[in-house]
């Protein structure tokens, strides 16, 4: 996995959830990895979602934060309400 703007804890998560290559995090998509590695337990922050975000879209993770947060949030929200 060779993804530019994660560090080996991000990319260790990401591996504890079976996202293991950067084809799979491009398949699922930042929010769906974000909550795969929550439900493994995970210590993730949201600043995960942001840089995994940051990764696939090629912006800082702090633009992602800044302008993405709230659709990123809603997203999140909406993959809970679809699992229950």
């Amino acid at each position: 996995m060779a993804l530019m703007n994660l560090g080996p804890k991000s990319r260790q998560m990401l591996a504890l959830a079976g996202i293991t290559s950067d084809e799979r995090l491009r398949e699922i998509g930042a929010v769906a990895a974000y909550a795969m590695v929550k439900q493994v337990g995970a210590n993730a922050t949201l600043n995960l979602l942001w840089a995994l975000e940051a990764e696939l879209t090629g912006t800082h993770w702090r633009e992602v934060a800044r302008l993405h947060r709230a659709s990123l949030l809603l997203a999140l929200k909406s993959l809970h309400s679809s699992k229950e």
